[in-house]
């Protein structure tokens, strides 16, 4: 039976996506969070998907079903981003971690491996941090360590300051030029297809989290199996990034993939199985 089942107030349009997932809204610490939950084998440890600046859960679609279908997987909207309403104040990382680990608490996991894409890195970093007895192993997917990393060229960084990658097809073409380098159009064109559009608000929310927040001088402290896949080309997280990561994590392992900032979900055939060793080692 699904952790969901016992879960009071679903939302109206609750439903059952693919593989039996079930998709539906839990109220964590007084914010709403959407939420979608493939409840997979019994006794297996669930994975968490934590998504990119802007990107809502319906963007991970392509990686979820190049899972093993029994394996859990939870994935959600943050606050301010898709199904999730907005927050009456930006929330630091370290309240979004903590709001995940609620997350959990609610699902019925003790435990989880957890995926960080991009922004979603920082969630995932912070909660291996603030919950070191929860976290199962660690997949940093195209991320880096915040305001201190090592940054994108400028005119990189302007095209991600708007979320007019998500609400304008012809921008986020043009843009895609500079910002998915290593990435077929079509298949990056195909994964924002899914994603809601973007309040402006809530993405603005996502950047204050970002710009206030740093894992640098604190990763040799995270001591999770961690598995750090960047792609060579990838504009975003510059591929330096993943070697200060690998040799700054105690236990990780690094990962590079000829394709750019989104390839695990335009390439999910190639890079799902590297996601799937990692966690079944």
């Amino acid at each position: 039976m699904s952790a969901l089942a016992a879960l009071p107030d679903p939302t109206p349009d609750a439903g059952r996506g693919l593989a039996d997932e079930v998709i539906t809204d839990i109220t964590v610490a007084g914010q709403r969070l959407h939420v979608a939950h493939r409840p997979g084998a019994a006794g297996r440890r669930p994975l968490v998907l934590v998504n990119g600046i802007g990107a809502s859960l319906e963007f991970l679609q392509p990686l979820v079903d190049a899972l093993d279908p029994q394996r859990p997987v939870v994935r959600f909207d943050v606050p301010g981003i898709g199904g999730s309403p907005l927050p009456w104040v930006p929330l630091p990382m370290a309240g979004l971690a903590a709001l995940l680990a609620g997350l959990l608490d609610r699902l019925g996991y003790a435990r989880a491996d957890v995926l960080g894409l991009s922004w979603g890195g920082g969630i995932a970093q912070q909660f291996a941090l603030q919950h070191p007895d929860r976290t199962g192993r660690l997949a940093l997917v195209s991320t880096g360590m915040g305001a201190c990393m090592v940054p994108a060229r400028l005119s990189v960084l302007a095209k991600m300051l708007t979320p007019r990658r998500y609400n304008d097809r012809r921008y986020r073409h043009d843009a895609g030029a500079e910002i998915y380098v290593g990435e077929d159009q079509q298949a990056v064109d195909a994964v924002f297809s899914r994603a809601r559009r973007v309040r402006t608000r809530g993405y603005l929310f996502q950047l204050t989290a970002l710009m206030t927040w740093t894992s640098l001088p604190v990763l040799p402290l995270i001591a999770a199996p961690t598995l750090v896949l960047n792609g060579r080309k990838d504009p975003v997280i510059p591929v330096v990034n993943a070697h200060i990561m690998g040799a700054l994590l105690p236990r990780a392992t690094v990962h590079l993939h000829d394709g750019g900032h989104v390839g695990i979900l335009t390439r999910p055939h190639e890079l799902g199985p590297v996601l799937e060793d990692f966690l079944d080692s």
